[in-house]
């Protein structure tokens, strides 16, 4: 049996009806940008997280360069976060002319909180938290930290929709929580989407004006802003889905429950659940020193996998005017060597389940071959 990594079809064909009828109702209505769609997800949304408000956006990068760039942050500030992150965290940092500080991960692949302060410097101006693989930050440490510090926290939620620490949403713990709406996400679009949280009408009030040219009046600018609004039919769209984001969620949650129990292969750790948090499993990662030999070894049995993510930011071409070395995050450099997400879908079968478990129970490395 073949078990991609991913399959966007199952739930689309569940509520095929559904989502065409929604389609067709925008198309009739001649209203696509930031109409009556826009307007009822952003309530809808905000509803969901536990935030007073929510702006819908291009995408979540332009969630991230934009939250700095409201928050006033920029060339000669400092912004500490997670070095095990994907890219896209950092380019919102220094998109806006600021220098990143990373952190190493703990052993959830979040960041570690007990190692942000040593961090903070005179210069450091916000913590960027990055709920990845749909697992929460050690939240409670973290807000401490920020205010006792006078930092403003952001965050990056593009992994996490529904996720919880100590019974709270992320991205209603910091000034702004970014989310990314692109089509693998837990609540995914039909193409690309995003959007930020936040309890501030001052902050809301900001990025509705810089999302539309800087322009609070047409025509008239206040700032230099950009063109970034989450789309009409993108939004209708996600307003059907967010219906059943927590059937999507408990669906994941039932296939990563199957992988925990039986997955059992000495040379593969698996994912470790943090108290007091619930996690959405937007990945499934498993790590082993036998990563890339794991993953040939699955597609030549027809299994899908994915690295998330091969190259930690500080070791990228794009960031190579940083000068960060190559064993200057041991932690971080070692997970993208080692690091690798079993398929993860809504609707999977028992069968493709079980298919996934027997092949990594079955695996066995060339070097310890007798």
């Amino acid at each position: 049996m073949k078990v991609p990594a991913n399959n966007l079809l199952r739930h689309f064909e569940e509520h095929q009806q559904e989502y065409e009828n929604k389609a067709l109702e925008i198309l009739r209505s001649g209203n696509y940008i930031l109409g009556n769609e826009v307007d009822r997800f952003e309530k809808d949304f905000a509803n969901y997280i536990g935030t007073n408000y929510c702006v819908g956006l291009g995408n979540c990068l332009d969630a991230l360069w934009l939250s700095f760039r409201v928050l006033g942050i920029g060339a000669g500030d400092e912004v500490i976060v997670q070095a095990n992150t994907y890219i896209a965290s950092v380019m919102g940092i220094t998109i806006n002319g600021a220098t990143p500080v990373f952190v190493e991960p703990d052993a959830f692949h979040s960041i570690d909180a007990d190692k942000i302060e040593a961090k903070i410097t005179e210069k450091t101006k916000a913590i960027l938290v990055v709920h990845l693989y749909g697992t929460c930050c050690e939240m409670d440490k973290i807000v401490a930290i920020a205010r006792k510090h006078n930092l403003r926290l952001v965050e990056d939620c593009a992994q996490s929709h529904g996720a919880t620490y100590q019974g709270q949403m992320t991205g209603s713990f910091g000034d702004i929580g970014c989310f990314s709406f692109y089509p693998s996400k837990n609540l995914g679009a039909f193409g690309d989407g995003g959007a930020i949280t936040t309890n501030s009408a001052e902050l809301n009030q900001a990025f509705r004006m810089y999302r539309f040219y800087g322009s609070e009046k047409r025509y008239y600018n206040k700032v230099v802003g950009t063109n970034s609004r989450l789309d009409e039919l993108q939004a209708g769209l996600l307003n059907v889905k967010l219906n059943y984001l927590d059937q999507l969620n408990a669906d994941r949650n039932r296939i990563c429950t199957a992988y925990l129990n039986k997955i059992n292969n000495p040379v593969i750790q698996l994912p470790k659940l943090r108290d007091q948090a619930t996690t959405v499993w937007h990945q499934f990662v498993v790590t082993t020193p036998y990563r890339d030999e794991l993953k040939d070894y699955l597609e030549a049995a027809g299994i899908g996998s994915i690295i998330h993510y091969p190259i930690p930011p500080h070791l990228s071409e794009a960031y190579a005017d940083l000068n960060i070395g190559r064993g200057s995050l041991p932690i971080t450099e070692k997970l993208a060597d080692e690091v690798l997400s079993l398929p993860l879908f809504y609707g999977m079968t028992e069968d493709e389940i079980d298919t996934v478990i027997a092949a990594i129970n079955a695996f066995v490395p060339r070097l310890l071959e007798s």
